[in-house]
């Protein structure tokens, strides 16, 4: 289960040993920013949460920071993976141009990838536009996890860049992120359930995706 911005503003690590306590594993999802020290500080407090997972930092935080937070998290072996969120899927082109970004946001997204991976970083979130394109520049062992998927019925809402399952596993996303389009469903539980299928057939689509990718993929 992920919780992000939101519920750990307003429930903090609260809602971490809640969701841990019902057995579910932890996206710790806030995208931490900051100088080094402080990022360094934050990373090491999230990774003694339990059952966290995955734990995101922004890759905009620049090498420094990056390589602070992957020394913080720890080498135990049950520590969380730890992710660099790249270009928003909120945001295009003009989007990035109006904050002083150059490129297309796939160029923007692929320089950050290389970036974390060269700091440690276990993987990146990053929009399926740019997946494939990781995928090749990073290889095989560093996670992808792709925000914005919509199934093909789906509002695109506030997101830019938006990607169907089957879409974003077949560009080898790990594990996918799905929102609104379960917690704004008239019957959350039939779509959830309607997504986790159309999920499971795009996995026995792309057989000859290793097995890891396939299985994560279910982790929504």
């Amino acid at each position: 289960m992920k919780v992000g911005s939101e519920l750990f503003t307003a429930e903090g690590p609260r809602a971490v040993r809640a969701l841990a306590g019902l057995g579910f594993g932890v996206f710790l999802d806030p995208k931490f920013h900051d100088i080094p020290n402080t990022v360094a500080g934050a990373v090491a407090a999230a990774a003694e949460l339990p059952k966290v997972r995955l734990l995101t930092v922004h890759t905009l935080g620049g090498t420094v920071m990056m390589q602070a937070a992957r020394e913080a998290v720890g080498s135990n072996k049950n520590r969380p993976k730890l992710l660099g969120v790249t270009v928003l899927t909120s945001m295009d082109e003009p989007a990035l141009q109006a904050v002083g970004i150059s490129g297309s946001p796939a160029e923007r997204a692929l320089a950050l990838a290389r970036l974390a991976q060269e700091a440690g970083l276990d993987g990146v979130v990053a929009s399926g536009h740019e997946a494939r394109a990781i995928r090749e520049a990073c290889g095989p062992k560093f996670l992808i996890v792709v925000p914005g998927v919509r199934p093909a019925s789906a509002a695109a809402n506030d997101q830019s860049r938006v990607t169907t399952p089957a879409q974003a596993i077949a560009a080898g996303a790990d594990y996918l992120v799905v929102g609104r389009p379960i917690t704004e469903a008239k019957k959350p539980r039939d779509a959830a359930l309607a997504i986790a299928k159309e999920i499971a057939s795009a996995s026995n689509a792309w057989a000859e995706i290793p097995l890891r990718y396939a299985v994560a993929s279910h982790d929504v």
